[in-house]
C-alpha cells in the first residue's frame, strides 16, 4: 500500500492523480499510434486537444484538469472532496453494461489492446479502493 494513501486527503487525492496521470498518458500514447505519424510536439498537442479520434479521453482530462486545480487550492480537502472526485473517476471508468457510453466502449478496447493501459488501470483502481479507508469509510 502506498504510504501516503492512508495519509491525509491532500496526499491521498494526489495519489490518485498521480495515477489518474498516468492512465492517461497510457491512453494518449495508445490513441496517438492508432492515429499514425504526426509532427513535433505542437501538432501532438493540437490533435489531443482538438481531433475527433481523441474526443473520448477529453472527459478524463477534464477531470484530470479539475482535479489538480483543486490540489493546487491552499484550502483543506476534507474526505467528501475525496470521495467527491473518487467516485466520479470510477463512473467513468465503470466497465459494466450500466456504463454504455462512448467512452467506456472505446475505454474497453484499450484495456484489451494495451498492457500500459490495463496495468496503469488496475493500479488506479487499487488507490480508488484504498481511498475509502482515507476518507474514513468501511
Amino acid at each position: 500500500m502506498p504510504a501516503n494513501i492512508n495519509g491525509d486527503h491532500r496526499a491521498s487525492l494526489r495519489t490518485i492523480s498521480t495515477s489518474l496521470r498516468k492512465l492517461h498518458k497510457a491512453l494518449i500514447d495508445l490513441e496517438t499510434t492508432r492515429f499514425g505519424q504526426i509532427g513535433g510536439t505542437f501538432e501532438h498537442l493540437q490533435l489531443v486537444s482538438g481531433h475527433p479520434q481523441f474526443a473520448w479521453i477529453r472527459r478524463l482530462s477534464e477531470i484530470l484538469v479539475e482535479l489538480d486545480e483543486r490540489l493546487d487550492e491552499p484550502e483543506d480537502i476534507d474526505a467528501a472532496t475525496l470521495l467527491s472526485y473518487k467516485t466520479a473517476i470510477e463512473r467513468l471508468l465503470a466497465l459494466g453494461p450500466e456504463n454504455d457510453t462512448e467512452f467506456s466502449k472505446k475505454y474497453i478496447a484499450a484495456l484489451q489492446e494495451s498492457t500500459e493501459v490495463a496495468m496503469a488501470h488496475g493500479a488506479l483502481r487499487h488507490l480508488l479502493f484504498l481511498a475509502n479507508d482515507a476518507a474514513g469509510l468501511p
